[in-house]
Protein backbone atom coordinates (compact mmCIF):
# COMPACT_ATOMS: atom_id res chain seq x y z
CA UNK A 1 0.00 0.00 0.00
CA UNK A 2 1.72 3.53 -0.99
CA UNK A 3 1.95 5.62 2.35
CA UNK A 4 -0.60 8.81 2.21
CA UNK A 5 0.75 11.07 4.80
CA UNK A 6 -3.05 12.97 4.72
CA UNK A 7 -4.77 9.73 5.05
CA UNK A 8 -2.61 7.45 7.16
CA UNK A 9 -4.54 4.66 7.51
CA UNK A 10 -7.25 4.29 4.22
CA UNK A 11 -8.27 0.29 4.87
CA UNK A 12 -9.11 1.29 8.67
CA UNK A 13 -10.93 3.93 7.52
CA UNK A 14 -12.83 2.22 4.95
CA UNK A 15 -11.33 4.60 2.15
CA UNK A 16 -9.74 1.34 0.58
CA UNK A 17 -11.03 -1.82 0.69
CA UNK A 18 -10.04 -5.45 -0.40
CA UNK A 19 -11.32 -5.57 -4.45
CA UNK A 20 -9.91 -7.41 -7.45
CA UNK A 21 -11.57 -4.85 -9.45
CA UNK A 22 -9.02 -3.79 -11.87
CA UNK A 23 -8.36 0.14 -11.63
CA UNK A 24 -9.82 2.20 -14.10
CA UNK A 25 -6.22 3.86 -14.72
CA UNK A 26 -3.77 1.32 -15.06
CA UNK A 27 -5.99 -1.80 -15.39
CA UNK A 28 -4.62 -3.92 -12.61
CA UNK A 29 -5.72 -5.75 -10.34
CA UNK A 30 -3.81 -4.79 -7.42
CA UNK A 31 -6.00 -6.99 -4.53
CA UNK A 32 -7.35 -2.75 -3.29
CA UNK A 33 -9.78 0.06 -4.38
CA UNK A 34 -10.26 3.40 -3.44
CA UNK A 35 -14.24 3.06 -2.03
CA UNK A 36 -14.60 7.52 -1.55
CA UNK A 37 -16.02 10.15 -3.51
CA UNK A 38 -14.08 10.92 -6.98
CA UNK A 39 -14.99 14.48 -8.72
CA UNK A 40 -14.51 14.07 -12.37
CA UNK A 41 -16.76 14.55 -15.54
CA UNK A 42 -16.84 11.34 -16.49
CA UNK A 43 -17.94 8.05 -14.26
CA UNK A 44 -15.13 6.24 -12.43
CA UNK A 45 -15.76 2.33 -11.27
CA UNK A 46 -12.69 1.67 -9.36
CA UNK A 47 -9.23 3.31 -8.87
CA UNK A 48 -6.29 1.62 -7.14
CA UNK A 49 -4.70 3.52 -4.46
CA UNK A 50 -1.65 3.85 -6.44
CA UNK A 51 -2.76 5.45 -8.78
CA UNK A 52 -4.21 7.78 -6.45
CA UNK A 53 -0.62 7.81 -4.44
CA UNK A 54 1.04 8.95 -7.79
CA UNK A 55 -1.19 11.47 -9.10
CA UNK A 56 -1.77 9.29 -12.74
CA UNK A 57 -5.80 9.26 -11.99
CA UNK A 58 -5.98 12.75 -11.11
CA UNK A 59 -4.18 13.70 -14.03
CA UNK A 60 -6.29 11.44 -16.54
CA UNK A 61 -9.59 11.97 -15.40
CA UNK A 62 -9.45 15.08 -14.27
CA UNK A 63 -10.53 14.04 -10.62
CA UNK A 64 -9.76 15.26 -7.22
CA UNK A 65 -11.00 13.22 -4.19
CA UNK A 66 -12.29 16.14 -2.19
CA UNK A 67 -12.81 19.75 -1.69
CA UNK A 68 -9.89 21.47 0.09
CA UNK A 69 -10.52 25.13 1.48
CA UNK A 70 -7.64 25.78 2.74
CA UNK A 71 -6.77 28.94 5.67
CA UNK A 72 -4.94 31.56 3.88
CA UNK A 73 -0.67 30.49 4.11
CA UNK A 74 -1.25 26.77 2.81
CA UNK A 75 1.32 26.15 -0.14
CA UNK A 76 -0.21 24.79 -2.72
CA UNK A 77 1.35 21.97 -3.38
CA UNK A 78 -0.48 21.09 0.27
CA UNK A 79 -3.56 21.63 -1.07
CA UNK A 80 -3.04 19.54 -4.24
CA UNK A 81 -1.49 16.36 -2.56
CA UNK A 82 -4.63 16.59 -0.41
CA UNK A 83 -7.19 16.82 -3.48
CA UNK A 84 -5.39 14.81 -6.21
CA UNK A 85 -2.95 12.32 -4.37
CA UNK A 86 -4.78 11.11 -1.70
CA UNK A 87 -7.78 9.22 -0.85
CA UNK A 88 -10.95 11.15 0.06
CA UNK A 89 -13.67 10.09 2.59
CA UNK A 90 -17.15 9.98 2.46
CA UNK A 91 -19.53 11.66 4.66
CA UNK A 92 -22.92 12.69 4.74
CA UNK A 93 -22.69 15.70 3.42
CA UNK A 94 -20.43 18.00 1.47
CA UNK A 95 -16.71 16.30 3.07
CA UNK A 96 -14.55 19.03 4.67
CA UNK A 97 -10.61 18.33 4.89
CA UNK A 98 -9.00 20.61 8.08
CA UNK A 99 -6.11 22.05 8.79
CA UNK A 100 -3.84 23.36 11.67
CA UNK A 101 -0.12 24.71 12.21
CA UNK A 102 0.24 25.67 7.93
CA UNK A 103 -0.80 22.15 6.76
CA UNK A 104 -3.26 20.06 6.00
CA UNK A 105 -4.28 17.77 8.96
CA UNK A 106 -4.04 13.65 8.56
CA UNK A 107 -7.46 11.94 8.33
CA UNK A 108 -8.35 9.47 11.26
CA UNK A 109 -11.45 8.48 10.22
CA UNK A 110 -14.94 8.86 10.93
CA UNK A 111 -15.73 8.80 15.02
CA UNK A 112 -18.84 8.74 17.89
CA UNK A 113 -19.09 9.76 21.30
CA UNK A 114 -17.60 6.44 22.38
CA UNK A 115 -14.17 6.98 20.06
CA UNK A 116 -14.12 10.84 21.26
CA UNK A 117 -14.79 10.34 24.86
CA UNK A 118 -11.38 11.99 26.61
CA UNK A 119 -10.57 13.56 23.29
CA UNK A 120 -10.34 17.30 25.03
CA UNK A 121 -8.77 18.91 21.35
CA UNK A 122 -11.21 16.81 19.31
CA UNK A 123 -14.12 17.43 21.29
CA UNK A 124 -12.98 21.29 21.74
CA UNK A 125 -13.06 21.64 18.10
CA UNK A 126 -15.95 20.20 17.74
CA UNK A 127 -18.16 22.26 20.54
CA UNK A 128 -16.36 25.61 18.71
CA UNK A 129 -18.16 24.76 15.05
CA UNK A 130 -21.37 24.06 16.91
CA UNK A 131 -21.66 27.21 18.57
CA UNK A 132 -21.32 29.02 15.39
CA UNK A 133 -25.16 27.25 15.32
CA UNK A 134 -26.24 29.28 18.18
CA UNK A 135 -26.84 26.46 19.73
CA UNK A 136 -26.69 26.24 23.81
CA UNK A 137 -24.65 24.16 25.80
CA UNK A 138 -26.82 21.80 26.83
CA UNK A 139 -27.94 21.10 22.83
CA UNK A 140 -24.26 20.84 22.10
CA UNK A 141 -23.25 18.08 25.22
CA UNK A 142 -26.64 16.51 23.64
CA UNK A 143 -25.90 16.62 20.10
CA UNK A 144 -22.03 15.33 20.69
CA UNK A 145 -23.40 12.43 23.13
CA UNK A 146 -25.54 11.32 20.11
CA UNK A 147 -22.07 11.54 18.04
CA UNK A 148 -21.99 7.90 15.99
CA UNK A 149 -19.07 6.02 13.87
CA UNK A 150 -21.50 4.35 11.56
CA UNK A 151 -24.48 6.62 11.96
CA UNK A 152 -25.38 9.67 12.49
CA UNK A 153 -24.71 12.21 13.59
CA UNK A 154 -20.96 11.44 12.46
CA UNK A 155 -17.60 13.00 13.77
CA UNK A 156 -14.87 13.28 11.12
CA UNK A 157 -11.21 13.41 13.04
CA UNK A 158 -8.39 14.52 12.25
CA UNK A 159 -4.76 15.10 13.84
CA UNK A 160 -2.45 17.80 12.76
CA UNK A 161 0.60 16.25 10.85
CA UNK A 162 3.09 19.46 13.23
CA UNK A 163 1.78 19.31 16.75
CA UNK A 164 -0.49 16.18 17.33
CA UNK A 165 -3.15 18.31 18.19
CA UNK A 166 -6.82 16.58 17.12
CA UNK A 167 -9.26 18.41 14.85
CA UNK A 168 -12.91 17.38 14.13
CA UNK A 169 -15.95 18.52 12.16
CA UNK A 170 -19.36 16.46 12.14
CA UNK A 171 -22.23 16.13 10.21
CA UNK A 172 -25.80 13.89 9.37
CA UNK A 173 -28.00 13.94 7.00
Amino acid sequence: MPVFVYHPDPVRTGSVKASEQACANCSQRRGFAYTGPVYCAEEVEALCPWCIADGSAAERFDAVYCDVFPPPGVDGTVVDAIARRTPGFSGWQQEQWLFHCGDGAAFLGPAGARELRGDESALSSLREELSTHRWTDDQIDGYLDALDRTGQPTAYLFECRSCGTHLAYSDFT
